[in-house]
């Protein structure tokens, strides 16, 4: 009996010790794992905020275009914003874009002031990044520069007719700053050299314009995009009427029908389309529309059968 109680303490005094040691095991892992997570991102940030301050832009550059990869950070916010004041008009341009593609809402007024930077890179990075943020300032930006009313300063204009007037330069731009937008990406061989040819009138910077304007609620722009659809270019034409597409309004229709007789294929196909979608589009409103105004009338009958 002695020896068997003996045993018993010894056993319970066993799996308490052994209890005891991985309770200990385990507090020592997570303090171990919370003090790997603390200090592992310090050396990083470091690397960061090191490169963010080189003497050479391009070091710069890369160091905030990097950002973009740490979304809902307020440290990596933080650090882009910074950067929008950079002396150098390329990393202010990165630093527009890394807030765009990290949908940083919280730096929206800081990309705002952006839009009256000197240099046309940073204005249209920044408008591209508060596009992405559903700001409607971006539109108003895409609108001026396209009627050339946007005419802050003299040297806002000679860049801005600059890259208007080449396109190359748009797509390197596009390219190497990660605006967001190539021209005519997926346009048909025949399209890119008609704007390569047609230079001198920034073709692909206007298309590039309207495809960005497509979604603006403004009435004005579902305006423009009539008129540029009447445009002696026919790349510009059909630019327009895809926008018109994107845009949905069937208020359009009527103004785009003429376009089903141009003298180009390509934009009699994209007029057909057009007007196939916001004829859909119209007819899908007004179901919605006669379903609205069925159902109260549908209730009040069923609730005087049940009476």
């Amino acid at each position: 009996m002695i020896r068997n109680f003996l045993n018993k303490k010894l056993n319970r005094r066993q799996v308490r010790r052994s209890a005891a040691i991985v309770v200990i095991k385990l507090v020592i892992n997570v303090f171990t794992v919370q003090a790997c997570a603390q200090a592992a991102p310090d050396p990083a940030w470091s690397v960061l905020e090191i490169g963010l301050a080189q003497k050479s832009a391009a070091q710069r550059v890369a160091a905030v275009r990097v950002l973009r990869h740490i979304p809902d950070d307020s440290h990596a916010i933080e650090l882009a914003e910074k950067a929008l004041t950079d002396k150098s008009s390329l990393v202010r341009t990165a630093a527009a874009t890394s807030l765009g593609q990290m949908h940083a809402s919280s730096a929206d007024s800081s990309l705002k002031a952006a839009l009256n930077d000197k240099n046309f890179s940073v204005v249209m990075a920044a408008a591209h990044a508060l596009l992405l943020l559903n700001d409607r300032a971006s539109y108003d930006v895409y609108y001026e520069v396209y009627i050339g009313e946007r005419k802050n300063n003299s040297s806002m204009i000679a860049q801005q007719m600059q890259i208007l007037h080449d396109p190359k330069q748009l797509a390197q731009m596009a390219f190497n700053e990660g605006v967001g937008y190539v021209p005519f990406g997926g346009i048909p061989w025949e399209a890119y050299q008609n704007i390569m040819k047609d230079r001198k009138n920034g073709v692909a910077a206007k298309a590039v314009l309207l495809s960005a304007l497509a979604t603006d609620p403004e009435p004005r722009t579902g305006k423009l995009l009539l008129t540029v659809s009447q445009n002696q270019n026919w790349v510009l034409r059909v630019a327009a009427l895809e926008a018109i597409a994107k845009r949905g309004d069937p208020a359009l229709l009527q103004g785009i029908e003429p376009r089903l007789s141009d003298c180009k294929r390509e934009v009699r196909l994209a007029a057909a389309a057009t007007i196939i979608h916001l004829d859909d589009v119209a007819h899908a409103k007004t179901t919605e529309t006669n379903i609205a105004q069925t159902e109260p009338q549908m209730s009040d009958t069923l609730l005087q059968v049940a009476k």
